[in-house]
């Protein structure tokens, strides 16, 4: 399903989301409003958020019984809740991605100075800097992962506490504007979508970042992942660099640039 930005002239139809209807609803002191949209999106009206369960707080449960993580950092710490949530009625993760964003500074009175689009948009493949801590969470059943490509702005405050590579402003707050699209990877073979080479082909690092234009540390956490899911596997070394296929059996697609 597509979700498109709306203008206020723009009637409401049956499938769209704008984020005014789901106003940031702070269960934790430390929440971005972004992380409470989506918290809210998924849970949907007739939903729940700060669901105590078995001894956790999920971000959320949809009418249905499927419980909702949103999830911005290492998969690492949802390990043992995963887990325990899947085994109890499903899990769904969802990983926003920033694939527009909008930067806003505001002086320490909080007035506005100005407001830019970032030249530095997220991509899906920042799913895989998280996902590498736990790469078997894909595989456990009833956990699915969505990836959450929104636009959203980014409120920095000019406070002189931030750090060094912001010149010293703060991050106030993230919201979300627009949510673009959802990808949903239900099944560890959701994840050949990843894989920009045909059966047979053997490829490194090096030559997996330059097609799928990333960075090789990137491309690197990717293949690890996507070796732990049984996607590709290992045959061998070229010179110092590692040399992957995929494995025997993958049904292989069509390769799309990702976003």
């Amino acid at each position: 399903m597509q979700f498109h930005r709306r203008t206020n002239d723009t009637p409401l139809a049956a499938g769209f989301v704008h984020c005014r209807f789901f106003m940031p609803h702070i269960g934790t002191m430390c929440e971005t409003s972004l992380h409470s949209q989506l918290k809210l999106l998924y849970a949907g009206l007739d939903g729940h958020t700060e669901v105590e369960v078995a001894g956790f707080v999920a971000d959320g449960m949809s009418a249905d019984g499927c419980y909702v993580e949103v999830q911005t950092g290492s998969f690492a710490k949802l390990r043992k809740k995963a887990k325990k949530l899947a085994a109890l009625g499903g899990l769904k993760i969802i990983y926003p991605v920033a694939v527009v964003k909008y930067l806003e500074v505001y002086d320490a009175e909080g007035k506005q100075e100005y407001r830019r689009k970032s030249g530095r948009p997220g991509s899906v493949w920042d799913l895989f800097s998280a996902l590498v801590y736990a790469p078997e969470l894909p595989m456990i059943p009833g956990i699915e992962i969505e990836l959450a490509l929104v636009e959203v702005a980014e409120e920095r405050i000019r406070d002189g506490k931030g750090s060094w590579w912001r010149k010293g402003l703060s991050v106030r707050d993230r919201r979300m504007l627009a949510l673009c699209e959802r990808i949903c990877l239900k099944k560890p073979g959701d994840y050949l979508r990843f894989v920009p080479f045909a059966k047979g082909e053997e490829f490194t690092a090096g030559t997996f970042a330059k097609k799928a234009r990333i960075r090789v540390r990137l491309a690197n956490r990717a293949l690890h992942t996507l070796v732990s899911l049984g996607i590709l596997e290992r045959t061998g070394k070229l010179r110092n660099a590692y040399v992957y296929r995929l494995l025997v059996g993958s049904k292989t697609k069509k390769w799309k640039k990702q976003p």
